[in-house]
């Protein structure tokens, strides 16, 4: 089974392919596949716009004829409780697409300015949905919780990891190896879910 992510984001290829490189070794990126679509993500919810953008590439495929495939689409942010859960599904789009994550996290970090430790819970949000060749249709949702650090720190992650603090590591995502994030990531528990659900799939 081919597998196509829907993404053209070079760092979660790398985390996907780290933790699905057991079920296939042919994982593919849209861009890798030269799928070039303006996807209108539209949904209320993470799962929504995961399975918005599956569905999509899964029938441009189909109308490519192509076979034998499984595309998979993630949608993924940042939940803060006391911002009433912001930026959620606007995560990748708050201050607009084209700011720098630097100043992202520099504007959340000024918004939580004075806000004590207990009142700065949050979380990563992660849903894969997932279209089969045949029509068969899966979605999962896992997460990682933490809490807004105080500063920016730590050069491994990517987005929001330098200010997401991890309590347990005494660390933020982006100061712990690839290969600890992966094992508590809100995207790596996800992924295994979802290959949980492909193997029991493929074995049926």
């Amino acid at each position: 089974m081919k597998i196509i992510f829907a993404t053209g984001n070079k760092n979660k290829m790398k985390e996907i392919r780290e933790i699905l490189g057991g079920l296939t070794s042919d994982i593919s990126s849209m861009k890798d596949e030269g799928i070039d679509l303006d996807i209108e993500e539209n949904g209320t919810t993470f799962e929504e716009n995961s399975m918005i953008k599956a569905r999509a590439v899964a029938d441009y495929c189909k109308e490519k004829g192509m076979s034998d495939f499984c595309i998979m689409a993630d949608d993924s942010g940042l939940e803060i409780d006391y911002l009433d859960k912001a930026p959620g599904i606007y995560s990748a789009r708050f201050l607009g697409h084209d700011t720098p994550y630097s100043e992202k996290n520099k504007q959340i970090l000024e918004k939580l300015d004075g806000v004590p430790d207990e009142k700065r819970s949050a979380r990563f949000v992660c849903a894969i949905g997932a279209v089969l060749s045949d029509g068969k249709e899966f979605v999962v949702r896992a997460t990682m919780e933490g809490i807004i650090g105080h500063e920016i720190a730590g050069e491994n992650g990517f987005g929001y990891d330098p200010i997401f603090f991890l309590p347990e590591y005494g660390k933020t995502s982006a100061e712990i190896s690839p290969e600890e994030k992966n094992a508590i990531s809100h995207r790596g528990k996800a992924l295994r879910m979802m290959e949980e659900k492909l193997r029991a799939q493929l074995n049926a």
